[in-house]
């Protein structure tokens, strides 16, 4: 009896990993076509600093497509054009050229980098379930899709997923914005007033209707009556839905001891994302490509350019879910309460007659 109606995780999300020989190159190994290609640097680039560029197939590829979770940057403003960028979507993986300069922020000789890839559905079609159109690529099976919309005051956005998504990372393309995302365990004031922002530190905060009274439903997520939702510039939305055995989203709590707490997830991680939202910490990715074996501490930030950082000894990825096992404040502080993301690389499969834990 399967726990996952997802035998297979690494077709819908998969981490790839690689060393740069300069150039322009074509990366394969991912096992599908991304959809979502999200990419950093692991190391210092020479004279120049490596952001998070995230590329996707609604917005296309190419040299002014980038947008970066570590700034406020719109679509398009950074130097892309000289250091490289990500020029297609391929059947396996993608291909990255090189700018008018070199490939640095993809393909810099000797340097290592990371990818984390996301399937949806190719360049999307348009949906009316809201109050204005949108355009949606979706994939219902593993719970992942990217929204494309022009704002407006007051709309609900149709987002494709059939069911009430756990986690939004919404950006403007086209103007100086923070990455506002919803995620589920996100607390205080309404629903629809939460929001947490990627690119930044901060805890968390609420604004008054900052999503609009549309909030979030199966079908639809509403969008903030005044700022740049009522600019009429365009958006993009990375929206996320929990599926048994393959994607989790939720909170814990830490208590300071490296025999720490442990998240049931219902499978064995390949990559989390955990953000404190009591005290005023980064964002951190781990995944199973760049820590091979437990304990599992090299981690990126995904506010930040800096390097990775390695050799901690922050968590363990197990069959079933992820243990902390630091003392560390930025994940596992007393009482302070994290949010987390987490992505499966294998289900948690039960014999035949044995009961699977509640979720």
């Amino acid at each position: 009896m399967a726990y996952s109606t997802i035998s297979k995780p690494s077709l819908h999300f998969n981490t790839l990993t690689w060393t740069g020989d300069s150039g322009t190159q074509s990366f394969t190994g991912v096992g599908f076509q991304p959809d979502l290609v999200w990419s950093k640097a692991r190391v210092a680039l020479t004279g120049i600093t490596g952001s998070h560029f995230l590329y996707d197939a609604v917005r296309g590829a190419g040299a002014e497509k980038e947008l970066r979770s570590n700034d406020t940057g719109n679509e398009g403003s950074s130097a892309n054009q000289v250091y490289g960028y990500v020029s297609s979507f391929d059947s396996d993986g993608f291909t990255t050229t090189a700018g008018s300069s070199n490939n640095k922020y993809f393909n810099e000789s000797s340097k290592t980098y990371a990818a984390w890839n996301w399937k949806a559905n190719g360049s999307g079609s348009a949906n009316n379930d809201g109050s204005i159109t949108s355009t949606v690529s979706v994939n219902t099976t593993a719970g992942f899709s990217i929204v494309k919309w022009e704002a407006a005051a007051n709309a609900t956005i149709g987002h494709g997923l059939g069911v009430k998504p756990a986690m939004v990372i919404t950006k403007s393309r086209d103007n100086a914005t923070n990455w506002a995302s919803w995620h589920k365990s996100l607390t205080g004031g309404n629903e629809e007033d939460r929001y947490i922002n990627l690119n930044a530190t901060t805890a968390g905060a609420t604004y008054t209707d900052y999503w609009g009274t549309g909030g979030f439903t199966s079908s639809v997520f509403g969008v903030l009556s005044s700022g740049f939702h009522n600019n009429a510039l365009s958006m993009i939305a990375y929206c996320f839905a929990e599926k048994k055995g393959y994607s989790k989203f939720g909170s814990y709590t830490g208590n300071a001891n490296t025999d720490g707490t442990f998240v049931y997830t219902g499978f064995k991680p390949a990559m989390i994302i955990i953000k404190n939202t009591t005290s005023a910490n980064g964002w951190e990715i781990y995944d199973n490509k760049r820590s091979t074996f437990n304990v599992v501490g090299n981690y990126l930030n995904p506010n930040a350019t800096n390097a990775e950082v390695t050799g901690g000894s922050d968590f363990d990825f197990l069959s079933n879910g992820f243990k902390l096992r630091t003392t560390n404040s930025t994940r596992n502080n007393t009482n302070n309460v994290y949010l987390y993301m987490a992505f499966a690389a294998e289900p948690l499969v039960a014999n035949v007659g044995q009961s699977i834990p509640a979720t």
